[in-house]
């Protein structure tokens, strides 16, 4: 069937007290901005605590659902009818319809599950439940009641109008984009940056990304793949923009001047220090980063306190306790793996040294970044200054 209506739950919103009309007007800002990519044309509005979608035209159910359950801050998306208030059996008669409708199999379990909102309604909502209860086992001889483990619940909300749904699909959960600041995300080709991009962005943070491009050492496809793993995170987050820096010339002067056991180390302290400038010229409030303790030589516990050495701004790493596993599954969920498996390597591989310094010495690593002093502030401000702005969306 065609639904007019989805209703759209959320749970965290619902525990702001006097913010809470904030965040419900960003949730539904960004359910207006996803529901821009799905043919059709629909109004989303809110009424006694509850936000709605109601379609104003035809339109792609699959489509439309698909770029609902990508809205940070929405548990559930529920296609139901919506009916004014009527008498009571016109009511009974109207449901009855919709689970004929919904449910057309000879045999189910169900339950009914009313809650009388507006309490003027003459009919409670146990009463409800007892005669729905009887017309749907009249009307379906094979089905029965299973209170524990239906098959499907039918749910009748009464309201200002009443809500009669059965289905109720997931939602993305989290915050809404926009209520918690924004970050700037190091965005390499791999598996775990966009999967921290993703999780802090559920929690409704706006993204900004930064990618480090190593030509000739990387390719253009090196860089393409980054900027389609922006477009995957960004059908979540809404449109990031990545900040591309060529990052060769510090590079190579680094291989050139520092112990190779510390090119690792003292690379990445360069590169969250020209994310931190790009993140304080574009009112970002944090850095992210993809480590996970251990993983590698430059994500051991020394290494990562030699690297936060050099930020002022705090440094999200929201995929720190993970195993790779657990982070290649949220990779694979959200639809970024396959593009982060792509052989085309990225700045970090191409200057790995053999045998990386894992218990990095902060004072032994300053003392070589000193070799640097000649250059390196001036390869800085070009790379800064030369960035190339891609918009993701």
């Amino acid at each position: 069937m065609q639904y007019q209506s989805f209703l759209i739950k959320y749970a965290e919103i619902g525990t702001k007290g006097k913010n809470r009309y904030m965040f419900e007007d960003a949730l539904m800002h960004q359910i207006r901005e996803h529901l821009k990519r799905v043919d059709g044309e629909f109004a989303v509005l809110k009424e006694q605590g509850r936000i709605y979608v109601n379609a104003k035209s035809d339109y792609d159910f699959d489509e439309t659902v698909e770029a609902l359950k990508k809205v940070f801050g929405i548990t559930a998306i529920c296609p139901m009818m919506q009916i004014e208030k009527c008498d009571y059996e016109t009511l009974r008669k109207k449901v009855l319809e919709f689970v004929k409708a919904e449910h057309p199999e000879a045999e189910f379990s169900f339950k009914v599950k009313a809650r009388r909102a507006d309490k003027h309604y003459p009919v409670t909502s146990d009463t409800i439940n007892e005669d729905v209860g009887y017309d749907v086992l009249t009307a379906y001889p094979g089905s029965h009641v299973d209170v524990h483990d239906p098959d499907f619940i039918i749910y009748i909300e009464v309201r200002h109008n009443i809500n009669v749904f059965t289905r109720v699909i997931p939602g993305a959960g989290g915050m809404p984009i926009g209520t918690n600041g924004k970050a700037m995300l190091l965005l390499s080709g791999g598996i775990d940056s966009p999967v921290a991009g993703y999780m802090i962005a559920k929690r409704g943070v706006m993204i900004e990304a930064v990618y480090f491009h190593a030509p000739p050492y990387t390719s253009e496809r090196a860089k393409q793949k980054v900027v389609d793993l922006a477009r995957i995170v960004a059908s979540y987050s809404g449109v990031i923009k990545l900040h591309v820096v060529n990052f060769t010339d510090i590079q190579l002067y680094i291989y050139e001047q520092c112990p190779h056991d510390e090119l690792t180390i003292i690379m990445r302290r360069y590169m969250m220090r020209i994310a931190e400038r790009l993140a304080e010229a574009n009112d970002c409030i944090g850095l992210i980063t993809g480590e996970s303790i251990g993983q590698v030589a430059s994500q051991t516990m020394f290494s990562l306190r030699t690297t936060d050495e050099v930020c002022g701004l705090p440094v999200y790493r929201p995929v720190i306790g993970f195993d790779k596993q657990e982070i290649v599954d949220l990779a694979e969920k959200i639809g970024t793996f396959e593009t982060s498996i792509e052989p085309y390597e990225d700045c970090c591989t191409i200057f790995v040294a053999k045998h990386p310094v894992t218990k990095p010495n902060l004072k032994v690593i300053e003392r070589s970044e000193k070799k640097l002093s000649e250059k390196i502030d001036e390869l800085v401000e070009t790379a800064i200054s030369t960035e190339e702005v891609i918009w993701c969306s």
